[in-house]
């Protein structure tokens, strides 16, 4: 435990952020399963539930400054529900409806072309593709 916590506090520290004791914990918390897709009260309530006293503000707040460190990134995918990805390569998903599920799709299974040039001042940082499934439906 000691070895995981001193690379998550070296991790911190490497993207300019201070490893707190709520850092620490949550990043803990968000790393130590591999790659993964959770919202901000998926963390929290992992948090509650492994004895981390963190409200939900702390949790939002920490997930905006990880993206911003460029440790995870978002991924919007509903509406109003944002997920964080702890896999920052590039990569496209799918969103599993009914059951707000995202599974990764590796960047090599897709391809893609013709974009539009960005904008004057500015440049295309990635593309994100969602590919929404649901359950089959009887013929």
């Amino acid at each position: 435990m000691a070895d995981a916590m001193i690379s998550i506090e070296t991790r911190l520290r490497d993207c300019g952020l201070r490893p707190t004791r709520q850092r620490i914990a949550l990043a803990d918390l968000l790393f130590a399963k591999g790659d993964r897709h959770l919202t901000v009260e998926e963390l929290h309530e992992e948090a509650l539930a492994a004895g981390v006293p963190v409200s939900l503000a702390t949790v939002y707040n920490t997930l905006h400054q990880f993206t911003e460190a460029g440790m995870i990134r978002v991924l919007a995918v509903e509406g109003a529900r944002t997920y964080f990805d702890t896999n920052v390569s590039d990569h496209h998903h799918f969103f599993v409806e009914g059951r707000n599920e995202v599974l990764d799709i590796p960047i090599s299974n897709i391809e893609i072309g013709n974009l539009p040039a960005a904008p004057d001042g500015m440049e295309i940082s990635h593309v994100d593709v969602v590919i929404r499934l649901r359950e089959k439906r009887n013929a």
